[in-house]
C-alpha cells in the first residue's frame, strides 16, 4: 500500500483511548490505522517525539471571523492561521459580526468570496435568524449553511437584531421543517440591567445574573418541545441552567449545549479591576459555578467545548479607562483553546481523550461534519501533534490573532501544539483550507 504520509506516534487518541499507532494517509484521507511498527510504504514518514501525542484536529463551531465589514477585528487569514497554530483544523464561522451578516443568500456569497483563498483550515458557515428573514432560511439551508443562529436579546451590533418569542417560534418551525439546527445566544433581556460604569468586574457581573440564562433557556425548551426543532444552547456560563436542559432531554426535546474555555478556566473573584479583556457575554462567573460546569461536563450534561472566539481591536476593550460598561464583550482564544482546557482538565484528573472528545468529536457531530473529529479510516487526515507536558506563558503579541488582546496574556498554560496537518498536509505553508457546505462535508 503506497501512501502519501505516515505519522507514527507512541501515543495517539484513537477510539477514545491513548494507544500507539501509525496513521497512513492517501489523497487527504486516513487510509489505515495500523500498529506503531507496521510496514507501511509512504512518500513521507513522520515520527512524533516521545513527549508528543497525536490527536485528531480540533473542530471549533463557534468562531467570529468578522470579515467582511469588521476585518480590522480579525479576518479569515488571521483567524484560520490562529486556528491551525492551536491544533484546530475546522471552524464554523458565526453570521455576525461581519457586514453584511449572513442572513440571506447574497450575504453568504459575499462571505464566501471574502474567505476564498485565505483560509488555512477548513471553514464552514452558520446562517442567521433575525426578524423578518424566515423566507431566507430555506435558500441558506440549501446553499449549505450548517444551521442558524439567533439572539434573544440585543446582540451588540444593530445589523443582527434579536428574535422575540413569536419570531423565535416562526424561525423554529421553519428550521424544524428543514431538519436543520437552531443555535441560540440564550440570555433574556428582561433579567439584565445596564452595567454600572466603572472598573469593578463585580458591577458588570451583577448586571447579567444567572437568571437571564435560565429564563431564556426555559423559553427555548418550551418552544423546542412545541415545534420539534433541534436546538443548541451557545456558550453556557451558568451551571444552574443545566437541570432544565437535562430534564428536557429526558422527555424528548432535542437540545444540546456547549461551554467555553474561559468559563472552565477563570473565576469572577480572580478578575482584577479594569481587566476588560475578561469581559464576555454571558459573563465569567464564580469559582463554585466553574467547578459545577466541570462536574456537569464530565457527567455528559454539556456536549462540547468551543472557543466563542470574539475578538475586536484593542481600543474597543477600553484599556484607557478599564470601564466594563463601555468595553466590547468578547474573548479572543481560538489559538489557545486546547492548552487552556487541558491545563484545567489535568488539574482535575481528566484524561486527555475526554478533552479531545469535547473539542473534536462532539463539535463535529453537532455540525454534521462526518469526515472530521476522529483518527479513523475514511476520515479527513486532520491531525495535531500535541505535547501535553510542555508549559508556556502566553504572550498575546506572539499569537496569530490579528489583535494582541487576550484574557490569557501572561498566564502559564500546559500543553503545546507543535504541528498541525490538514488533510495530510502541514498547515505552515500557503492557505489550503476548503470552504465547507453542509451537504459536501
Amino acid at each position: 500500500m503506497t501512501l502519501d504520509l505516515v505519522v507514527r506516534a507512541r501515543r495517539a487518541v484513537v477510539g477514545g483511548v491513548l494507544r500507539p499507532c501509525s496513521v497512513g494517509v492517501r489523497a487527504g484521507r486516513i487510509a489505515v490505522v495500523a500498529p506503531l511498527d507496521a510496514d507501511l510504504d509512504a512518500a513521507e514518514v513522520v515520527g512524533l517525539d516521545a513527549d508528543e501525542v497525536l490527536l485528531p484536529g480540533l473542530v471549533d463551531t463557534h468562531v467570529h471571523v468578522n470579515e467582511p465589514g469588521r476585518t480590522e477585528w480579525e479576518g479569515f487569514a488571521t483567524a484560520t492561521a490562529a486556528a491551525a497554530a492551536g491544533g484546530v483544523t475546522t471552524i464554523v464561522d458565526m453570521p455576525l459580526n461581519s457586514i453584511p451578516p449572513t442572513c440571506d443568500l447574497a450575504a453568504l456569497e459575499v462571505k464566501r468570496k471574502a474567505a476564498g483563498g485565505q483560509v488555512h483550515v477548513d471553514t464552514g458557515f452558520w446562517g442567521g435568524a433575525i426578524p423578518g428573514n424566515v423566507a431566507d432560511l430555506r435558500p441558506l439551508h440549501e446553499a449549505g449553511v450548517f444551521g442558524f443562529k439567533c439572539f434573544l436579546l440585543p446582540s451588540g451590533v444593530d445589523e443582527f437584531p434579536p428574535l422575540d418569542a413569536a419570531g423565535l417560534e416562526l424561525a423554529m418551525r421553519e428550521i424544524a421543517a428543514l431538519s436543520s439546527l437552531l443555535i441560540v445566544h440564550a440570555e433574556d433581556g428582561h433579567e439584565i440591567t445596564d452595567a454600572p460604569h466603572g472598573r469593578a468586574y463585580r458591577g458588570f457581573l451583577g448586571s447579567r445574573p444567572p437568571e437571564a440564562e435560565q429564563r431564556a433557556i426555559a423559553t427555548l425548551l418550551r418552544l423546542a418541545e412545541r415545534t420539534g426543532a433541534r436546538v443548541h444552547v451557545l456558550h453556557l456560563s451558568s451551571a444552574a441552567a443545566l437541570p432544565a436542559i437535562t430534564a428536557a432531554r429526558g422527555h424528548g426535546v432535542r437540545v444540546t449545549a456547549e461551554t467555553c474555555p474561559h468559563y472552565l478556566s477563570f473565576a469572577a473573584e480572580e478578575i482584577p479591576d479594569g481587566a476588560t479583556q475578561f469581559k464576555c457575554c454571558p459573563p465569567i462567573r464564580d469559582a463554585t459555578n466553574r467547578d459545577a460546569l466541570w462536574q456537569r461536563l464530565r457527567a455528559g450534561e454539556i456536549d462540547c467545548v468551543v472557543s466563542d472566539h470574539s475578538p475586536c481591536t484593542a481600543d474597543l476593550k477600553r484599556p484607557d479607562t478599564g470601564d466594563f460598561a463601555d468595553a466590547w464583550g468578547g474573548i479572543a482564544s481560538l489559538q489557545l483553546g486546547l492548552p487552556a482546557v487541558w491545563t484545567a482538565a489535568r488539574q482535575r484528573g481528566v484524561p486527555l481523550a475526554d478533552v479531545v472528545d469535547w473539542m473534536s468529536a462532539r463539535p463535529a457531530a453537532l455540525a454534521g461534519l462526518a469526515r472530521k473529529g476522529a483518527i479513523a479510516v475514511g476520515r479527513d487526515a486532520d491531525l495535531c501533534a500535541f505535547a501535553p507536558d510542555e508549559s508556556f506563558v502566553v504572550d498575546a503579541a506572539a499569537l496569530e490573532h490579528r489583535n494582541a488582546v487576550s484574557a490569557y496574556d501572561g498566564r502559564r498554560l500546559t500543553g503545546a501544539v507543535r504541528r498541525t496537518w490538514l488533510r495530510g498536509r502541514a498547515t505552515t505553508g500557503e492557505p489550503a483550507g476548503q470552504l465547507l457546505t453542509r451537504t459536501g462535508s
